[in-house]
C-alpha cells in the first residue's frame, strides 16, 4: 500500500488534466487514463470568466492562457432581430471588480497547456486506456479496463457528459434540451469583418436561437457559434439539428447575423444536453469531477470554469485533510455539489431569457435597455471570489 499511486483520474479532457495537475501540485501521485489514442480536444472557442482565471493564476498557467488568447474590452448583448445593442458589461472593469481577467481562447490550446502543466509536472498520463468499471473497498480504488487496472487511493472520473462511471453513483441519464450549436473558427482574413465588434465578445439573442462571436488567438482567428431549438428534436425525430433547420431557425434575425451563418461549419453539429443535479458525488473512494458531476448547458459558459473549480477545490481539501481521502471526498462534495447545482439550473433559466419570445422579449428588452452597465448583481455570485 505504500507504494499505492494517490489518484487515478479517468478521462484526459480539460477537467481531468486540471485535476490531476492541481492534485500533482499539492504533492501527490497521479495517473491519468485517457481512453483515446492521443490526449487532445475538438472544438473551437472557450470562455474563462474570473472564478477560473483566478485559479490558472494560481497554478502559474494565467500569463500564457492570456497569450495565447483574447482578453475582450466588453461582453455586449444584442437582440438577434433587430440588431438593437440591449446591454454590455465592461470587462476591464469586471477585472478590476473580480481580480482576474475575462478570457476566451481556443479550447485545444487550454487543453495543450494543461497538459504540458501536467507532463512537467510528473502526472502519469496514459493512452489508449478504456475504464469500464471502478472496484472499491474501504482504503482504495481500482480502475478496470481492457487488460490493465489501475489501483489508487481515489479514483476520480472526469469521463464527461456521457460518464460511464457516474452510473455507479447515479442511474440519471443526460437530458436534451432540444437545442444544437453549429460553430465555426476560421481565420480572420478569410471573414468580412466590417460589421464586426473583434474588441467585443457579442451575443445576438432572439426568439429560439442566439448567435455568439468573438476573436481567438490575438485576433487572428473568429469563432462564431449558432444555437437554435430544432424543432425536429421536438417532433421526436432521431436526426436533428441538421443543416436546413439551422437556416430556417434564423430566417427572422438580422441581416449580420443570417450572413454570419455562411462561416459555420456545417458538416458537423453538437447536440446540446446537461443533466439534473445530483449530490451523490462520491462512494467511498470514487469521487466525480467535470462534466461526470455537472453538466450544464452552455449560456453561463462556465463547463471549464467550474471543472477548474472542482479541481482547485478538491486539491485544497487534500492539503486540509493531509491525507485523511474520506474526508477530503467528504468535503468537497460537500462544498461543490450546491454550487454547481445552482450554476445548472441558472444556465437553463438563461437560455430561456435569451430564447423567449412575443411579450416576454419585448419586457426583457426593456428591462435590459435600462439596467446599469455598473449592475454587477447578476453576475458577482458567479465570478465574485
Amino acid at each position: 500500500m505504500t507504494d499505492m499511486i494517490d489518484a487515478v483520474v479517468v478521462g484526459g479532457g480539460i477537467g481531468g488534466l486540471s485535476s490531476a495537475l492541481a492534485l500533482r501540485r499539492a504533492g501527490h501521485t497521479v495517473r491519468v487514463l485517457e481512453q483515446q489514442p492521443r490526449f487532445g480536444e475538438v472544438g473551437a472557442g472557450l470562455q474563462m470568466a474570473p472564478n477560473a482565471t483566478r485559479v490558472l493564476r494560481s497554478w502559474g498557467l494565467l500569463d500564457e492562457v492570456m497569450a495565447r488568447g483574447v482578453l475582450p474590452r466588453r461582453l455586449v448583448l444584442r437582440d438577434a432581430v433587430d440588431g438593437s445593442t440591449l446591454t454590455h458589461l465592461d470587462m476591464t472593469d469586471a477585472e478590476r471588480r473580480y481580480g482576474a481577467p475575462y478570457v476566451v481562447l481556443h479550447r485545444s490550446d487550454l487543453h495543450s497547456i494543461l497538459l504540458e502543466a501536467c507532463r512537467e509536472a510528473g502526472v502519469e498520463l496514459v493512452t489508449d486506456a478504456l475504464v469500464t468499471d471502478v472496484k472499491r473497498d474501504g482504503g482504495s480504488a481500482t480502475a478496470v479496463g481492457e487488460g490493465r487496472s489501475d489501483t489508487g487511493r481515489l479514483v476520480l472520473a472526469a469521463d464527461g457528459l456521457g460518464s460511464r462511471l457516474r452510473g455507479l453513483l447515479s442511474p440519471d441519464e443526460p437530458v436534451s434540451s432540444a437545442y444544437v450549436a453549429y460553430r465555426g473558427a476560421l481565420p480572420i482574413e478569410q471573414v468580412d469583418t466590417s460589421q464586426l465588434d473583434l474588441a467585443a465578445m457579442v451575443v445576438y439573442v432572439g426568439p429560439g436561437c442566439h448567435l455568439v462571436q468573438y476573436a481567438l488567438r490575438g485576433g487572428e482567428m473568429l469563432n462564431q457559434v449558432a444555437v437554435f431549438r430544432s424543432p425536429k428534436a421536438l417532433a421526436g425525430e432521431a436526426e436533428w439539428g441538421t443543416p436546413d433547420e439551422l437556416d430556417a431557425a434564423f430566417s427572422h434575425t438580422c441581416r449580420p447575423v443570417r450572413d454570419a451563418l455562411g462561416n459555420l461549419w456545417r458538416d458537423r453539429w453538437w447536440r446540446m444536453y446537461d443533466r439534473e443535479p445530483i449530490d451523490t458525488w462520491v462512494d467511498r473512494r470514487l469521487a466525480l469531477t467535470g462534466d461526470a458531476a455537472h453538466p450544464m448547458l452552455q449560456y453561463l459558459a462556465q463547463g471549464a470554469c467550474q471543472a477548474i473549480e472542482d479541481a482547485d477545490c478538491l486539491a485544497t481539501q487534500a492539503v486540509k485533510h493531509a491525507g485523511d481521502w474520506d474526508a477530503t471526498l467528504r468535503e468537497y462534495a460537500e462544498l461543490r455539489t450546491g454550487r454547481t447545482a445552482e450554476v445548472q439550473r441558472k444556465a437553463r433559466a438563461w437560455g430561456e431569457l435569451w430564447h423567449c419570445d412575443g411579450l416576454f422579449r419585448s419586457v426583457r428588452n426593456a428591462l435590459l435597455t435600462d439596467r446599469d452597465p455598473a449592475d454587477y448583481r447578476h453576475v458577482d455570485w458567479l465570478y465574485g471570489a
